[in-house]
């Protein structure tokens, strides 16, 4: 079985959560807090294209993007967002489970199932 990795905020109660269903499961997972070691912008654009998403829905547009003056019109296009999480991984959303060429952003935090289930394929 392919080991998932999961892209973890210790602050945050989603990414708690995902990991608290991933130990409940019993499988086999590693954890990489993103924020201690942050991301490369190969490995950003690669999550990007991963998850299947519009690039845009990876950044938090809260209060630490507005103090820092951004627009979220700036940030729609892939690369643009691999280098704003390059320089604020604070800013990315969270949290994000691997398996394979498989990524799903785990908000809500049962949406990790979703890796669990072809896990178990």
């Amino acid at each position: 079985m392919t080991t998932i990795t999961l892209y973890h905020n210790p602050g945050c109660s989603k990414s708690r959560g995902a990991r608290e269903i991933l130990e409940r499961a019993g499988v086999q997972f590693e954890v990489v807090e993103y924020l201690s070691r942050p991301l490369s912008r190969t490995r950003l654009l690669q999550l990007i294209e991963l998850l299947g998403l519009p690039p845009a829905e990876l950044v938090r547009k809260d209060a630490k993007f507005d103090a820092l003056g951004l627009k979220a019109e700036h940030y729609l296009e892939a690369e643009a967002v691999a280098d704003l999480l390059v320089r604020y991984p604070q800013l990315m959303q969270r949290p994000i489970a691997v398996r394979g060429n498989r990524a799903v952003l785990a908000r809500p935090s049962e949406r990790i199932a979703e890796i669990l289930h072809e896990e178990r394929t």
